[in-house]
């Protein structure tokens, strides 16, 4: 999958988590403009119409090809990087075959970064039957939140240096891009070098 995304700005995961939420939920490109907005990844409503008519007839392919759904295994895990010399921090969750589930960029990180993208995480996508996270004790405090509230049920969560390799590995492969860089210039050069996932 892989080869139809050579030569574009934005990375796979960014377009296919844009075109697969589009088409998942029918909201509006303008609506769609906005959800990416809230993730740091600034790109105009026509953008998105393009990204739409030109991939959603090789996703659908894809999917009914493959039949799978979204795992309810998720590895979520943060890392931070420069954006014109500025530190951020990038919020990540992926399922069990790496692919993307959702990401959003953070000044801090802190107890109510970890919230609230955990949160939209399980609005989206429902409760998982596993959630990997490290042992941060912002991400730890979140969690117990989240299953104070009902968005999460006890002994979901785990905190597993192994099961979350997938996801830092991931990072690393952020890093190197960074590295290569110096510095990211802007929001949208992040979410061209947010992660490749493992869809191809």
């Amino acid at each position: 999958m892989t080869d139809h995304f050579k030569g574009r700005q934005f990375n796979q995961s960014v377009i296919t988590f844009a075109v697969g939420y589009y088409l998942r939920y029918n909201i509006s490109y303008r609506d769609l403009v906005e959800m990416m907005r809230d993730r740091s990844i600034f790109v105009h409503h026509t953008t998105l119409m393009r990204w739409v008519q030109h991939y959603s007839p090789i996703m659908r392919a894809l999917w009914r090809k493959r039949h799978r759904r979204t795992s309810k295994s998720w590895r979520m895990d943060e890392t931070y990087i420069k954006i014109k010399g500025q530190w951020n921090y990038l919020y990540r969750a992926i399922d069990d075959q790496g692919l993307t589930l959702d990401f959003q960029l953070r000044k801090k990180r802190d107890f109510n970064s970890a919230y609230h993208f955990l949160k939209r995480l399980l609005k989206t996508y429902g409760l998982p039957h596993r959630l990997v996270t490290d042992q941060y004790g912002a991400t730890l405090k979140a969690i117990k939140k989240l299953t104070r509230e009902g968005y999460l049920h006890k002994g979901v969560h785990q905190c597993s240096k192994y099961r979350n390799n997938l996801i830092e590995q991931d990072h690393r492969f952020i890093k190197r891009q960074q590295a290569r860089s110096a510095s990211y210039q802007s929001t949208r050069t992040v979410a061209s070098g947010c992660s490749k996932t493992r869809s191809d």
